[in-house]
């Protein structure tokens, strides 16, 4: 049996990584607090990671190869109250969106309108607010409140994937 688990666990100085928690709480106007926590960096399928109080709480997103943006996973989304870079869907969307499925801008009733074209963002269900996967955007803000057809978020992490189900 491959157990998946995280691989090249190293403790960290909160100096070590000031200047992605400076980054990321800027981008998204929250204070993550983590001078105080115990803090990891680990790799994950082919994802690297900080984990946090054992947690894997921020996660590097990829899009092209080099370029890659600090966000928190959804269990930091859980952690840290952030009120920017969402996209609100109906429940139709939400079993869909549970196998991994891409989001159709047809699902999204609601989205923070500062959101462009190739921005991580994360995805909640329109009643409770509670996030549901990561993704990169497909469309603006506005346009994926607009949108019919088509897909508006790329989805790269969810609630029940092999990150989420992972038992730190």
């Amino acid at each position: 049996m491959n157990e998946k688990r995280l691989r090249r666990r190293t403790p960290l100085r909160f100096k070590q990584i000031k200047a992605i928690s400076s980054e990321i709480e800027a981008r998204l106007n929250v204070p993550l607090n983590l001078s105080s926590s115990f803090l990891e960096e680990a790799h994950f399928e082919g994802v690297d990671l900080i984990v946090v109080d054992r947690l894997p709480r921020l996660m590097k997103l990829e899009k092209d190869e080099g370029a890659g943006v600090w966000f928190p996973t959804l269990r930091g989304l859980l952690t840290w109250d952030i009120d920017l870079n969402w996209a609100e869907v109906d429940h139709g969307a939400i079993p869909f969106l549970m196998n991994g499925a891409d989001c159709m801008a047809a699902g999204i009733q609601n989205s923070d309108h500062r959101i462009r074209k190739g921005d991580p963002v994360w995805i909640r269900d329109e009643s409770h607010g509670r996030p549901l996967a990561l993704g990169w955007a497909l469309m603006d803000g506005e346009e994926m409140d607009n949108a019919k057809n088509g897909k508006g978020i790329q989805t790269v992490h969810w609630i029940g994937d092999d990150l989420w189900s992972l038992d730190s």
